[in-house]
């Protein structure tokens, strides 16, 4: 039994035998105490500002020997719908996003960008290590104490109709939350770009390990500003909006666990200075000013719109327009998002850095079902956690106006770890030669140089889910519940039209290529503790019905 779970069962047990309570109150009951425990965990010192690191010379700003600049902007769980690029948006496309929209419209569009995976960590594996996640053991999305077994209890106390099954795993040895990650003996992009004397930052999530080498201020970043945990602004702040999910258990368990806090380089936790989104994205402009006079990498990984979903006041009411109170509220983030990016972009340009900067833009995975928004990823199937179109094909953006010519759209399907490559091959850092890399540099294809595709074959793992995309032809695995499902994705990108039946012959050769590229990848570091079921084609607020397609998702 896990440390949170003993911690919270004995207050929780006096209260039962005290109160007599029914059982959805018990779960009310928990989750405080989950709340109260996770307040106490550590004291969040008032805001302070960052005092970002200077140097450089100003001469050579402008050298024509520079190497790029490099920025790569995460999102996270942003849906492909959520953009306005290529006609699509949130409430029918009536949220505009201009500034992310330039990222392609100015630079390169992969038409079909692929996530690393359908959950948020193992992708981050992959930007940073250039690497399947598989071979060093990031199979499974850490995530905290606790959160499974009372997830699942809150999700079995929803009125709401769900027909299969969860299988929680009693994990022996279970390692605690933090000492789950990305082997310190990886090789990071900013290790890699540290050689040719890039000077590193990082904003925002990172959700690859925190102790034993593993914080970003010891995997090769000079700088971390770290998100510590994930409330965008206090509960109870008047400048936020909230939407929580009643029909979700995970949202539910953020909720009571979550505060509002960050930390730089590894010191005490203190509160950020203002919502969330705007105050990376502002932070983000700062320092790029204070390194324009010398290479920069900067790794800018958003927290939005991940739940909890919560907006600024003042975005929630420009979007009056919008009725559900729940898509009115990630409209919202959405606006926020943009507007940020916008800032970032902007200070490219206030200090003359625009032209000889590689931005690099894409999502960790797709728009979860979970939020309760049917359109999230159309017209893509799938969710998050779900190997799915929805769950893995995500923007891919690629702008540096002194190699890329503007409106560039390549279709050949390319992968999180190409990133690695990508940004490696811009600053001329030669790729590690003592371990298998997987990243290809894209700029080729970006630049119109190249032909053909980077990759033969694409695979995906997470426990239950295996995916392989080869030669055009996509395969779902899902075990349970021992299905298979075959699609020819120039015909059929939607994954509507199952051809395992009718394709006996390529479904074999292709479950063998993926039981091939299993075998060299290794054991997962950590077990999994959960395996939950996902509909495929209904959102998390609504019932199950007998005849529906799921899959199971393991984490």
């Amino acid at each position: 039994m896990n440390r949170l779970v003993r911690l919270v069962l004995p207050i929780l047990a006096t209260l039962l035998v005290l109160g007599g309570l029914a059982y959805v109150h018990r779960v009310d009951l928990i989750l405080s105490g989950v709340r109260f425990l996770s307040q106490r965990r550590y004291d969040v010192a008032p805001n302070r500002p960052i005092e970002w690191q200077t140097g450089g010379d100003p001469e050579d700003r402008a050298a024509a020997d520079r190497p790029p600049n490099i920025v790569l902007i995460l999102a996270d769980d942003l849906g492909w719908n959520d953009l306005t690029f290529q006609g699509g948006g949130v409430a029918g496309g009536t949220v505009p996003t201009p500034h992310i929209d330039s990222l392609a419209t100015q630079g390169a569009s992969f038409t079909n960008g692929y996530a690393a995976n359908a959950t948020c960590a193992p992708s981050r594996a992959a930007l940073m290590s250039g690497r399947y996640g598989t071979r060093f053991g990031f199979e499974f999305t850490p995530t905290p104490d606790g959160m499974m077994p009372l997830a699942t209890l809150a999700a079995e106390s929803i009125d709401r109709v769900s027909l299969r099954e969860r299988y929680l795993f009693d994990v022996e040895d279970e390692r605690p939350y933090e000492e789950m990650g990305m082997p310190a003996s990886e090789i990071t992009l900013a290790e890699l770009l540290a050689t040719r004397g890039y000077h590193n930052v990082h904003i925002g999530k990172w959700h690859l390990g925190r102790v034993d080498g593993m914080a970003p201020h010891e995997q090769g970043f000079d700088e971390s500003l770290l998100m510590t945990s994930g409330l965008y602004l206090p509960e109870e702040d008047p400048e936020v909006v909230n939407s929580k999910q009643e029909f979700d258990g995970i949202d539910q368990f953020l909720w009571a666990s979550m505060n509002f806090a960050a930390q730089y380089n590894g010191g005490p936790a203190f509160a950020p200075g203002g919502y969330l989104t705007d105050w990376y994205s502002e932070e983000a402009a700062r320092v790029i000013e204070a390194n324009r006079d010398r290479p920069f990498f900067l790794y800018l990984a958003h927290w939005a719109p991940h739940t909890p979903l919560q907006a600024l006041r003042e975005d929630y009411e420009a979007l009056d327009h919008i009725e559900l109170h729940r898509e009115r509220v990630y409209a919202a983030m959405i606006r926020s998002l943009d507007r940020g990016i916008g800032k970032v972009l902007q200070a490219l340009e206030d200090q003359g850095l625009a032209d000889n900067t590689l931005v690099l833009f894409t999502s960790d995975n797709g728009g979860a079902g979970y939020i309760g928004l049917p359109d999230v990823n159309q017209p893509y199937r799938g969710w998050k956690m779900t190997l799915f179109e929805g769950g893995i094909h995500v923007p891919y953006f690629l702008k540096w106006p002194e190699r890329i010519e503007a409106g560039t759209e390549v279709d050949a399907p390319v992968h999180h770890f190409d990133l690695y490559a990508t940004a490696a091959a811009a600053a001329g850092a030669p790729l590690p030669t003592d371990r298998k890399i997987d990243g290809v540099d894209l700029l080729p294809w970006a630049t119109g140089d190249a032909n053909g595709a980077p990759h033969e074959a694409l695979f995906w793992r997470s426990g239950a889910s295996r995916s392989a995309l080869i030669d055009g032809w996509k395969l779902n695995v899902s075990d349970p519940p021992g299905r298979t499902w075959l699609y020819e994705m120039t015909s059929d990108p939607t994954e509507k039209r199952d051809r395992s039946e009718a394709q006996p012959e390529r479904l074999a050769s292709m479950l063998a290529a993926l039981d091939a590229h299993d075998a060299d990848q290794g054991p997962p570091g950590w077990a999994s503790r959960m395996s939950a079921p996902v509909n495929l084609d209904k959102d998390g607020s609504l019932d199950d019905a007998p005849d529906d397609e799921y899959i199971y998702w393991s984490n």
